[in-house]
């Protein structure tokens, strides 16, 4: 079977080096789509206000968007890796596309629940392939990749509340539309993605993804528990963080007296740290090894978060930029780590953990918020603050460490 060097040496445009300007393109086309995402659950006051719907109604609306956007990321990644579609990517954001189209118009219930399961399905198509294409594109630098993918979904989940508020509370309905823009602008740049990843798999008449993989040599029932303990770490992680997320600014408004205005603030000065840590967890893993970056992120971010809640204002500011900064490099060493345990099934796994990581963070979300009802904003901190004390089981995990550079044997390995 030829090697990836024979395929290199006869389409000069493809090289073994990490593709920095595929990584940083389809990390922005994640920060275009997770912005995207923000915008319905901006709508939900002009559902209720316009439209009279009940809380139960709009629960349903999220339920239908969490099970399109998260539950059926595992089979499309699934699909992806036994039938690898290079265009599937500008499709999945066309779907998100005339998903806020509909939306901008539509008033009656059905078809809302329709909108929202096309912008849904569109975040379900485009997060395993994607994966895939930041490995493909990573040169062996695997960590620093999924890294440079993920921080562009961080950075999109930070700002589309603030442009959400800026554009659809002011303007109405209809303001949804000029979200399209967005969304048109990312479908074009995942052809040009599109056509770079289709190369890839037709370089030679032997299609790459029909190339020997390099399995993962430990015994399945180690893969497994291995697998089990990663879950956990995705519990942990973003049971605590989407407390922190959706309800930072009251903690810090009921216990300190700040306005709304600062609240945001401080909840953008800890989404900025969550942004740059998760960039940071990218070299570490690559330079230490994942386990030891998803061990430190996690536990390590304990004794922050346990003190965040009995502090004054300037040290609860400070540890949440610390918590954000260090919990927010565990994503990426955990989903690598995952497809280094079945580098044959980097979509599937892909799929799997991005929809852990909404599933659970909504969940997260309705958990803390049902706690808080019956107990108190404070309470619900002190509870979660025990959440990453979970990540000493990280030290169960195999050491497998990344290859020794980003030369051409660590690309052979991401290549499915």
């Amino acid at each position: 079977m030829k090697s990836l060097l024979t395929t290199l040496k006869g389409h000069p445009t493809l090289k073994a080096e990490t593709t920095y300007s595929i990584l940083f393109t389809i990390g922005f086309c994640h920060l275009l789509n997770d912005m995207i995402q923000s915008v319905i659950p901006a709508m939900y006051p002009i559902f209720r206000e316009s439209f009279g719907f009940t809380f139960a109604q709009i629960g349903l609306i999220t339920l239908v968007f969490q099970i399109t956007s998260s539950i059926f990321q595992p089979f499309v990644g699934l699909y992806a890796d036994r039938h690898p579609q290079p265009y599937s990517l500008s499709l999945g954001m066309c779907l998100s596309l005339a998903g806020l189209v509909a939306l901008s118009f539509t008033s009656a219930y059905g078809a809302i629940l329709a909108t929202v399961a096309l912008i849904g399905g569109g975040s379900s198509v485009f997060h395993p392939e994607a994966s895939r294409v930041a490995q493909l594109a990573s040169g062996g630098r695997k960590s620093l990749a999924q890294s440079i993918f993920q921080v562009g979904g961080n950075g999109g989940a930070a700002i589309g509340p603030l442009l959400a508020a800026l554009i659809v509370l002011p303007y109405g309905q209809h303001a949804v539309g000029w979200f399209a823009g967005a969304a048109l602008l990312a479908a074009v740049l995942l052809l040009r993605v599109g056509n770079w990843y289709s190369l890839m798999l037709t370089g030679t008449n032997t299609p790459l993804r029909n190339r020997t993989i390099t399995p993962c040599t430990l015994p399945r029932t180690k893969i497994r528990h291995a697998m089990w303990i990663l879950v956990v770490m995705i519990f942990s992680k973003y049971f605590y963080t989407s407390c922190m997320t959706s309800y930072f600014t009251f903690f810090l408004i009921d216990r300190f007296g700040v306005t709304v205005q600062q609240s945001q603030l401080c909840l953008f000065a800890y989404l900025a740290a969550f942004a740059t840590g998760t960039l940071l967890g990218g070299f570490l893993g690559d330079r230490y090894g994942r386990k030891y970056v998803i061990l430190f992120s996690i536990f390590g971010a304990a004794p922050f978060a346990l003190a965040l809640p009995y502090l004054n204002l300037f040290w609860t500011i400070t540890m949440s930029i610390l918590v954000g900064l260090i919990i927010a490099s565990a994503f990426s060493a955990i989903l690598v780590y995952a497809t280094d345990l079945m580098p044959d099934k980097v979509g599937m796994i892909s799929g799997i953990f991005f929809g852990l990581m909404f599933g659970l963070g909504g969940i997260g979300s309705a958990f803390f918020g049902w706690l808080a009802d019956h107990t108190s904003i404070e309470f619900i901190f002190r509870a979660s603050s025990y959440l990453p004390l979970l990540g000493i089981i990280a030290l169960l995990l195999p050491d497998i460490r990344p290859a020794a550079g980003p030369g051409l044997q660590s690309t052979e390995h991401t290549i499915h």
